[in-house]
């Protein structure tokens, strides 16, 4: 079985916000593979790997990168592939706003997804609808996830009922 989506970060450390993009995939029943690259340590293998993607199955990548997190716009530079980039907030950069900019500011004929600052989960569930569009089980398994988000808002509002306060009507 080959991978549908691919997560890729620029080392180990990005692995505590990329991994859930990994539970989410894997809850979803996605086919998926995670390897750490570097769009500076290992440029050669980055464009290696982005070339080769699709021949391997792989349909959208989802790539998390910190400081100037060049990672995701060299990979879309390499593949026809969607790729959904993850900024990711390192200890050494501005609060993640170089991430989000590095991300988000990618020239005209190379787009780059953008999420929010470690937001490696909306980007599987963006990767997810991607892949549902082709895919009538996953569409009905996404749409399933979103019923549960209502119900989990509606359990919130019951327990706000429980929460006593002199004025509260």
């Amino acid at each position: 079985m080959n991978p549908q989506v691919s997560i890729i970060m620029g080392s180990l450390s990005d692995m505590p916000v990329m991994e859930e993009a990994a539970r989410f995939l894997d809850q979803m029943e996605i086919p998926f593979e995670i390897k750490a690259l570097s769009a500076h340590r290992t440029p050669e293998k980055v464009a290696e790997y982005a070339q080769q993607a699709s021949r391997r199955g792989v349909k959208v990548i989802i790539a998390g990168a910190g400081g100037a997190a060049h990672l995701p716009g060299v990979i879309a530079a390499y593949t026809g592939i969607p790729v959904i980039g993850v900024p990711v907030k390192s200890g050494k950069s501005l609060e993640g706003l170089d991430s989000i900019l590095s991300i988000l500011q990618m020239p005209a004929g190379i787009p780059v997804a953008a999420m929010a600052l470690d937001g490696a989960r909306n980007a599987a569930i963006f990767a997810a609808r991607i892949l549902a569009l082709s895919d009538p089980r996953l569409t009905e398994r996404l749409h399933d996830f979103q019923l549960s988000l209502g119900r989990k808002v509606e359990e919130a509002n019951e327990s706000i009922k429980e929460i006593k306060y002199r004025y509260k009507i």
